[in-house]
């Protein structure tokens, strides 16, 4: 793998497929997944699907995830901002957080317990805050 793949996440789109996403695609999906936190943490990501950095993001997140021997402890949902905008300003309401792309918000217990942006995501500052 050259200098710029290391980098960037290398070109192979698929190479951590096995992240398992829940693609939240309504308002009812956002508010079953807040509900769901009270049996396990959901951490949500916001990703712009056009923007190199938020895809950058995704996938070092993803990285740090399949690398994880915790993964299985929190619950992965995955919103594409460019067509789903409404679901991540409710979000923004709902939460009190302010909108940020790409972004990651842990819930547990229907309550913020991390949100980051940009560079500043990382997977194990989310298991470090579940507890």
């Amino acid at each position: 793998m050259g200098f710029f793949d290391q980098l960037f996440g290398g070109n192979d789109e698929n190479e951590y497929e096995q992240t398992s996403w829940q693609e939240l695609e309504s308002v009812e999906e956002y508010r079953e997944a807040v509900n769901h936190s009270f049996e396990k943490p959901v951490l949500f990501f916001k990703h712009s699907t056009t923007c190199f950095i938020s895809k950058t993001i995704k996938k070092n997140l993803e990285k740090q995830i399949s690398q994880s021997d915790d993964k299985d402890k929190v619950d992965l949902y995955y919103l594409d901002l460019l067509h789903f905008r409404p679901i991540s300003n409710l979000m923004a309401n709902d939460l009190d957080v302010t909108h940020q792309s790409p972004q990651a918000i842990l819930i547990k217990n229907g309550e913020v317990k991390y949100s980051a942006s940009h560079n500043s995501i990382d997977f194990h500052d989310v298991l470090k805050s579940m507890f």
